[in-house]
């Protein structure tokens, strides 16, 4: 299957370390008082930072608007227009309000996309209770996966923030729980967690994009696969390359993009799975 190579590299929610904290490119200045002063004090994250934000409070605050209701928003508008498009502005025409009304719950937009990238890991499926860590964590990985591709802009956050809200806390947790579950070692725990997760992570974001790009073309996916492939064969530098794999094509199985992409994913999670049940029995510890 022809698909756009990933580009995105990010320490995921769930792989056993803090990310780095963004570096600031998607974020606009933060906004200071009525005055206009800029807060110049460093704003490491939303979660962290406990300050009120900076603008002072002359008068009550907008009527009918709360965190909450911005932070929904801020969804709509990053699944409609996208990382690229999102700004103060947008979501304040959204919200029916000035742009200066934002500020009473925000300094800067950074914040919004913090707080948006942890709403939506609420939408990731818990685990069964008591089912076998194998299938948890199939269910984990898949859920995970279609959050990535449900929100495309969720990838390049993953890397940017620290990912430590309650949504993405709830999650590593459940991670964390289905990895010591497995009997590996402490000191082999996290490498597995990162196997699994990065993996999906690469996997759901190469997808999301795909799909997004099929999407803006107004063709489905195996209309964008045919042409791909078609142009591909007719040039004979190339037609060469696909020649060659098409009994490892064949073998794959699958009549849509989709079933395709199905198998590899359910094959790659199998290995992964097959990989960390072997360290285990090497070292000699039960599974739990």
């Amino acid at each position: 299957m022809v698909s756009e190579p990933g580009s995105d590299r990010a320490n995921a929610p769930g792989d056993g370390t803090v990310p780095p904290a963004g570096n600031g490119s998607a974020a606009e200045p933060a906004h200071g008082d009525a005055s206009g002063a800029a807060n110049s004090a460093p704003r490491t994250s939303v979660w962290l930072d406990r300050r009120a934000p900076a603008r002072s409070r002359r008068t009550e605050s907008p009527a009918g608007l709360d965190r909450d209701r911005i932070t929904e928003a801020s969804v709509r508008l990053l699944d409609a227009d996208g990382l690229a498009k999102f700004s103060m502005r947008r979501l304040a025409a959204e919200l029916d309000v000035t742009a200066m009304s934002l500020y009473w719950y925000v300094d800067t937009k950074d914040d919004l996309l913090e707080l948006a990238l942890d709403a939506v890991y609420a939408e990731i499926t818990p685990p069964r209770e008591g089912a076998a860590w194998q299938d948890r964590l199939r269910e984990l990985a898949r859920s995970y996966r279609e959050l990535l591709v449900r929100h495309i802009w969720i990838s390049p956050l993953a890397g940017t923030f620290l990912n430590i809200g309650p949504n993405s806390m709830l999650f590593a947790y459940a991670v964390q729980d289905i990895v010591r579950a497995t009997g590996l070692p402490l000191e082999r725990q996290t490498g597995a967690l990162s196997a699994v997760f990065q993996f999906v992570y690469g996997f759901g974001t190469v997808e999301g994009h795909f799909k997004a790009r099929c999407d803006a073309t107004g063709l489905t996916q195996d209309e964008y696969h045919r042409q791909a492939m078609g142009t591909i064969r007719s040039q004979p530098h190339l037609r060469k390359i696909v020649e060659s794999s098409e009994d490892l094509m064949a073998a794959r199985g699958g009549k849509t993009v989709e079933e395709m992409r199905e198998r590899d994913f359910g094959y790659a999670l199998d290995i992964v799975i097959a990989g960390i049940e072997a360290v285990r029995d090497r070292t000699g510890a039960p599974a739990r």
